[in-house]
């Protein structure tokens, strides 16, 4: 039986499972993240963002803190993006995450990527160009990751 999280939010009491919050996100693309994000079906949403398509409140009637605990106690992996850089710089051992990975999810994507993060990915073009004029973002990449080495490598079927 699946893990189910129960919570009071707006007056009203809620039970979810994992597989509702992937149901939720599953058509909606992520909005852009300020500070926190969740996982889901390997995208980083705003945890506000899930929780507001999985409960259908707006999300002025909780907190972030809310939405990540709630999110967490399902299993989705919790993060926080990264401060901008200062005058000191970072350790060597700070580990750089892995480019390859994160576009791993996006097979067969279009993506767009700002300083190694991915901003959105989208099935095609025009949707990831919308995306980013409608919330104002701008990305140093856009481009359809490959569904394998063959496509990648640009080496003709045979």
């Amino acid at each position: 039986m699946a893990a189910t999280s129960t919570f009071h939010m707006g007056g009203r009491q809620f039970a979810v499972t994992r597989a509702d919050v992937e149901r939720a996100a599953r058509s909606e693309l992520p909005a852009p993240v300020r500070d926190y994000y969740v996982v889901v079906r390997g995208r980083r949403y705003p945890p506000k963002q899930v929780l507001a398509l999985l409960t259908g409140l707006p999300r002025s009637r909780f907190t972030t803190h809310h939405a990540v605990r709630t999110l967490r106690r399902l299993g989705f992996p919790v993060g926080r993006k990264p401060r901008a850089a200062g005058p000191a710089r970072p350790s060597p051992a700070a580990s750089a995450p892995d480019p390859v990975a994160a576009l791993r999810a996006h097979a067969g994507q279009w993506v767009a990527v700002r300083a190694g993060d991915v901003l959105v990915a989208a099935a095609d073009a025009r949707t990831v160009v919308s995306w980013l004029s409608e919330h104002g973002q701008r990305a140093d990449s856009m481009f359809r990751v490959p569904l394998d080495a063959a496509q990648a490598s640009g080496i003709a079927p045979r």
